[in-house]
């Protein structure tokens, strides 16, 4: 076992756990931040992506003890004394998800793309978000909320808690 201590949504934990333990089953199992999805296992589908050190990273393929003594942040931090973060509501706003499954991980995915691009073309939108797999929408109305997110948020709001740019 060992021990590892870091931040997850602004909350210091600390748990012992085995050395090969990923980090989406540490988010899940002992964080309980069961909002980042386990999809394929394989880091090919980025449903389980999540914020490490304020970069987007996909947690299937990073090890939780990778993770000691760093911040992560999930989908489940970044809504703020109830009000969605931009990004959210750029999804709710454009319907960007159907069945939701890949939506935390694109999400969670666009809000890095916006950090470091704020105001992306359709095209780098479609090119930053390559790692991340929608089997329902046809990434039509995910383009359109990034897009919207892009022109109604400022580059600091759509940054989660804890990123840097």
């Amino acid at each position: 076992m060992t021990r590892i201590s870091l931040t997850v949504d602004g909350e210091k934990v600390s748990d012992d756990i085995e050395a090969r333990m990923l980090l989406v089953q540490y988010l899940r199992e002992k964080v309980g931040k069961t909002g980042t999805v386990i999809g394929c296992d394989t880091s090919n589908c980025g449903a389980c992506t999540v914020h490490l050190n304020g970069q987007s990273v996909k947690s299937c393929n990073v090890l939780a003890v990778q993770a000691d003594g760093g911040e992560v942040a999930t989908i489940e931090g970044l809504a703020t004394n109830g009000e969605l973060h931009p990004v959210q509501t750029a999804f709710r706003e454009c319907h960007g998800l159907q069945c939701g499954f890949c939506t935390p991980g694109m999400i969670m995915q666009s809000i890095d793309l916006l950090a470091n691009n704020p105001h992306p073309t359709e095209e780098e939108v479609r090119v930053g978000l390559e790692g991340n797999l929608c089997r329902c929408t046809g990434y039509h109305n995910i383009v359109r909320a990034v897009m919207y997110a892009a022109e109604h948020g400022s580059s600091d709001s759509v940054q989660s808690e804890g990123a840097s740019a």
